[in-house]
């Protein structure tokens, strides 16, 4: 199964570590500071011109890739159709 991220992007969903809304992320220094160094290091692939609602990473051909999506994280996590139950009976 694969996940559109927006534009022409599609990832297997099988390859996706995490899916992060940007808003409430950067918040924390370290978040920033990832991002930051993942651009320098050129691990992060633009979908859009438009402004990014949430991050995507993604291990592709072995390696870290982070994907700025226009898409919010809620609806990519929905459409992973992955059901994360964390309250425990």
């Amino acid at each position: 199964m694969f996940l559109h991220l927006g534009e022409n992007v599609v990832v297997p969903v099988k390859d996706i570590i995490g899916i992060f809304d940007i808003q409430t992320t950067m918040f924390s220094s370290d978040t920033s500071q990832f991002l930051r160094m993942a651009e320098e290091d050129g691990f992060i692939e633009k979908i859009t011109n438009e402004s990014p609602k949430s991050f995507v990473i993604a291990e592709v051909d072995k390696k870290s890739k982070v994907y700025l999506s226009p898409i919010s994280s809620a609806t990519l996590t929905k459409r992973t159709d992955v059901n994360y139950n964390l309250s425990e009976k």
